[in-house]
């Protein structure tokens, strides 16, 4: 029988195959490709007890893509889930998590969330900031339930996962586009300003038929240790458009080199600031592990 881990707890595997879930072991020694069976695989299992839904995981299926943080394979979009306010965003993470996302062919939607407790507005820069993205920027309040039915229309025939820092919102988000998944959840600490984790592994949730959601345990940040010097660039989607027009063509990383159009497009206002400040912050980074490693 073939199906789809929505929970990994341990040695533990929760496979639902025709809306049945047997809880499952890996028969003997078996492991899939030498890495261990995350929420999302497709496995075949043997049913050992039927009655009481037991079986064994003989058998895996080639991924499509792996999320390592949070861990879960074969999604097909993230939504990316931040509070505008409660905690304040933090660009930095937005950028590596784009990053990560990009890395896998995973399509992204940036969502805002708690506008609710925007007084200041300050969602209208962070729309502009990622606005030349290209990627679909929502602002929601799962609080109120304002904008969640424009976001609930990205889930058909998806298995989305909803990722973000503990206190985002996103298993208050995810009870409010699912009826039945009374996930728990948590509130923001005032003494250190973020949330406290309430989902502890990362579990598919049936929307219907051919849709999953997955809630994830929250993360305050991202290793880009496996991203290279030179190629970071390629993830930034709103240099594509002034990369071609530098001067050093595909080898100007953006930084001292002279007649950097990505750079003069910066000075001119056409990237944003902020959004450049983070690729030099994170080019940095990467330069600096790999200096550490030799």
């Amino acid at each position: 029988m073939t199906g789809i881990i929505v929970k990994a707890i341990s040695s533990f595997y929760y496979v639902e195959v025709e809306d049945k879930v047997y809880e499952t072991k890996v028969r003997g020694n078996w492991r899939h490709n030498n890495v261990e069976l995350v929420t999302g695989d497709r496995v075949e299992i043997e049913v050992l007890d039927e009655e009481n839904r037991k079986g064994v995981i003989f058998k895996g299926h080639e991924r499509d893509n792996l999320m390592k943080r949070p861990p879960i394979a074969n999604i097909t979009q993230a939504i990316l889930v931040f509070a505008v306010k409660s905690p304040d965003p933090n660009l930095s993470l937005i950028d590596r998590f784009l990053i990560t996302a990009k890395k896998e062919s995973v399509e992204i939607i940036i969502c805002f969330n708690k506008v609710d407790l925007d007084d200041s507005k300050l969602i209208d820069s962070l729309k502009e900031n990622y606005k030349a993205t290209g990627y679909p920027i929502l602002a929601v309040s799962a609080e109120t339930g304002y904008n969640v039915d424009e976001l609930e229309s990205y889930l058909k025939n998806n298995i989305t996962i909803v990722a973000g820092p503990s206190g985002a919102g996103k298993s208050t988000l995810i009870n409010r586009l699912v009826e039945d998944a009374k996930l728990k959840t948590g509130k923001v600490s005032e003494k250190i300003g973020r949330g406290r984790h309430t989902t502890r592994y990362t579990e598919l949730i049936k929307v219907d038929e051919n849709s999953f959601i997955a809630d994830s345990p929250g993360f305050s940040s991202i290793d880009l240790s496996d991203i290279e010097e030179r190629d970071l660039k390629e993830y930034f989607i709103d240099f594509y458009e002034y990369d071609v027009d530098c001067r050093f063509g595909s080898k100007c990383i953006h930084e001292n080199e002279p007649d950097c159009r990505v750079k003069k497009a910066v000075e001119e206002g056409h990237i944003p600031a902020r959004r450049y400040e983070s690729y030099i912050q994170l080019l940095n980074e990467i330069r600096d592990k790999n200096k550490r490693r030799k």
